[in-house]
């Protein structure tokens, strides 16, 4: 609604604001009374907008003269009333309540919302009297901004008007009861409160605002509003049933967990495990209880809940159940129980599952491991590294892959062993991938980049090509150098393995390296190279100055225009009138043109607000150079946008 998004405008606008005069230096430097007087000219609207801002921080009552006049006018009055709203002087509602008098329509509606905004209890009864006004949205803003200002003259109109106002209105009148409902409770009137929820929740108005006072009047009562409580919670209807679930989660004391444990016995299965989710989010010791004995023995949706529960609440004594849960032929089962360990910190449970592992056999077995993955438990390693050798190539598989999130540095070697064997490709391409988890979770990456690089000097052809993707997941400048140093290796093989390590390098400092190989590199690995370097320059958190060099260097280094149309894409990550100019720059360029045009257009859009101008210029030259209709659009937008800067 229009009044709405007048209101949070204002809200937004307000909150944008800093504190008034809290920067002195910033302070001395605003005239407020040459903003005044450019208020009082005959200068462009536009100029006006400009003086309006300062004065919002920096105006006093003596502006209030100069800004009154323009709640009047079409263009300018919202920029008046955030003035307005936001200096703290009398002056301002006196304005603002002399303008309500004499206003029709939507301007009439901006005025009420800014009285709201400040609060005038001066404004109330006339207020009072535009709630029955014949225009529903003048209305609608009255109700508001007396739910906003509060205080009995304006909780009994509102009342009235609960009563009688059109259905159109009274929803909105429902609101702002349940605002002045607020007040009072905040201000110790409790009786008064629940009172002014009462109506609202017997009022003839939308559901949600019935569900608002419903709310309002449980909350005032504290552990009296527990029958009502209850009720919502017995209540057929869906939405009912959802505020009392949120209830639950925001009222605390153990009588609400009794009420929440009663009515599990007897609700239906579907909501039976919604209540016992809700019960999961309370601390209190009598539900870790009943979870756990619905975990155990509990059936369907229910026993899920009470597992998925026991993520908040559970700890080690919880793990023997979980851990049963785990294993059930359940599939649904299981894999809430799974989740539910993989996250529970306690190291009895750790200890619990590695006992189990050592004499686990079929499904179980898997479960089994993928948790001891999925819970880093270093002690099972041994027992992994024997279970990756099991006939069974799903045990296998899976012990490898837990191995890549259990192992310590010290066992690398097997890892690596596995990972370059050439007799079972399977299993080594398994082991590769563990190789590579392990060494991107080891803290100490010193001593991880060390076992690789020992093995890859030991290491044949084939299996040295492999190790040197690994460093990629080690990271670090002895690893980097390792790879650089292999991309100019004698052998072919290894050189193009370390020109792909490079490539998939995680890091920018790679960049030198890359731009060496491809200035005397490989001539056949050139191209692999300066896309490499591309996508360096375009994906990694490079200063602006640097990247640009980057970009040129790609540029001048660049044979092929495909690699030149990727480079172009370097210049959306600078967003400066400088880069903006040498996109267009590309313009007169036939196979470039496209490119260099779409690139343009994308910065031109986050430059828009700042550069108008250069926008504007470049938007030009690509509506002369392009015929592209989505382009074309886009450009003559943002050149109509310019315009209006």
């Amino acid at each position: 609604m229009k009044i709405r998004y007048t209101l949070l405008l204002a809200a937004a606008m307000a909150a944008a604001i800093p504190a008034r005069a809290a920067d002195n230096d910033a302070a001395s430097a605003v005239k407020p009374a040459e903003l005044i007087a450019v208020l009082q000219s005959g200068a462009p609207k536009a100029e006006k907008v400009k003086a309006f801002k300062p004065l919002a921080v920096f105006g006093n009552k003596d502006a209030v003269p100069a800004i009154a006049p323009y709640l009047s006018d079409e263009e300018l009055s919202s920029w008046a009333r955030i003035a307005l709203e936001a200096i703290p002087d009398p002056a301002c509602d006196a304005a603002l309540r002399k303008a309500e008098a004499g206003l029709k329509g939507r301007l009439l509606i901006g005025v009420i919302n800014s009285i709201g905004v400040r609060r005038d209890v001066q404004a109330v009864d006339a207020l009072v009297t535009r709630l029955g006004d014949a225009d529903a949205d003048v209305a609608v803003a009255a109700a508001a901004a007396l739910g906003r200002i509060g205080g009995d003259a304006a909780s009994k109109a509102l009342e009235k008007a609960l009563a009688t106002a059109t259905p159109a209105v009274r929803g909105e009148v429902a609101d702002a009861v349940v605002r002045c409902a607020e007040k009072d409770l905040a201000g110790g009137k409790k009786d008064e409160a629940i009172r002014l929820y009462e109506l609202v929740s017997k009022a003839a108005v939308p559901q949600r605002r019935v569900l608002e006072g419903v709310r309002g009047a449980i909350i005032a009562r504290g552990p009296g509003g527990l029958p009502l409580l209850v009720d919502l919670l017995k209540s057929a209807d869906k939405k009912r049933f959802a505020l009392g679930l949120k209830l639950t989660r925001e009222i605390s004391g153990p009588a609400v967990t009794d009420a929440l444990l009663a009515e599990v016995g007897h609700a239906a299965p579907a909501r039976q495990a919604l209540l016992l989710l809700a019960l999961a989010d309370r601390a209190d010791p009598k539900v870790r209880d009943v979870l756990l004995q619905t975990a155990r023995s509990g059936a369907g949706a229910a026993r899920i809940a009470s597992i998925r529960g026991l993520k908040k609440s559970g700890d080690a004594s919880c793990g023997p159940v979980l851990l049963d849960a785990a294993l059930d032929g359940n599939a649904e089962v299981s894999e809430a129980a799974v989740n539910v360990l993989a996250d529970l910190p306690a190291k009895e449970i750790d200890d619990l599952l590695a006992a189990r592992l050592q004499s686990a056999s079929g499904e179980s077995r898997l479960v089994l491991i993928d948790l001891a993955g999925r819970r880093h438990i270093e002690s099972v390693t041994a027992v992994l590294l024997k279970l990756a050798d099991d006939p069974d190539a799903k045990v296998g598989s899976a012990a490898l892959t837990a191995l890549g999130e259990t192992i310590p540095v010290k066992d690398l070697p097997v890892l690596i062993a596995r990972a370059v064997a050439e007799d079972k490709p399977e299993e080594a391409k398994a082991a590769e991938a563990a190789l590579r988890a392990a060494c991107t979770r080891m803290s100490d990456r010193d001593a991880t980049t060390a076992k690789v690089l020992d093995a890859v000097a030991r290491a044949q052809v084939p299996a040295k090509c492999t190790l040197l993707g690994v460093l990629v997941a080690t990271g670090g400048d002895k690893a980097l150098k390792a790879v650089a140093a292999a991309a100019r290796d004698s052998e072919a093989d290894v050189r193009r393995a370390g020109y792909q390590a490079l490539g998939q390098w995680t890091s920018a400092d790679a960049g030198p390296e890359i731009l060496s190989l491809v200035k005397s590199g490989d001539p056949a690995l050139k191209i692999g190279a300066l896309r490499a370097y591309i996508r360096i320059a375009r994906q990694f958190d490079i200063p602006a100055g640097p990247r640009m060099a980057m970009f040129r260097e790609i540029m001048t280094l660049a044979q092929r225009d495909d690699e030149r149309r990727l480079a172009l894409d370097i210049l959306k990550q600078i967003r400066t009138p400088q880069s903006l100019s040498v996109a267009v720059g590309y313009l007169d360029q036939p196979k470039l043109r496209e490119a260099a045009a779409r690139v343009a257009v994308t910065m031109s859009e986050k430059l828009i607000a700042s550069r108008p101008a250069e926008v504007a210029a470049a938007m030009k030259q690509v509506l002369q150079a392009t015929k592209n209709k989505d382009l074309v659009d886009k450009a003559r937008g943002l050149l109509n946008r310019s315009r209006k800067k």
